[in-house]
């Protein structure tokens, strides 16, 4: 869906639900699971739907994660860095 017009001069580790991913440095976690091919971040909370990011500006909360920990932080907002622990959360617990 998505693709890069060129390779990135940088990247970083990240670990998506504990596997490890290369990253563009610089990218926003949305911006960088979508590139690598990562469309879905979480259930909707009552049709328990696919969700994904939608605006990138972070108006419309369909790209929220656990990142390092911190539950309900924006992908789309947010920097990717060596090391960062990204989980997206599943459908239990988006309905806890």
């Amino acid at each position: 869906m998505f693709r890069r017009l060129h390779e990135p001069e940088t990247t970083v580790t990240v670990f998506v639900d504990d596997a490890p991913l290369r990253v563009a440095a610089g990218d926003s976690v949305a911006a960088a699971l979508l590139a690598a091919g990562i469309a879905v971040f979480r259930a909707a909370p009552r049709q328990g739907s696919p969700r994904g990011p939608y605006c990138m500006i972070g108006n419309c909360y369909d790209c929220l994660l656990e990142i390092d920990g911190m539950p309900y932080r924006q992908g789309c907002l947010t920097t990717v860095a060596e090391g960062m622990r990204i989980r997206r959360p599943t459908e239990h617990e988006e309905h806890a």
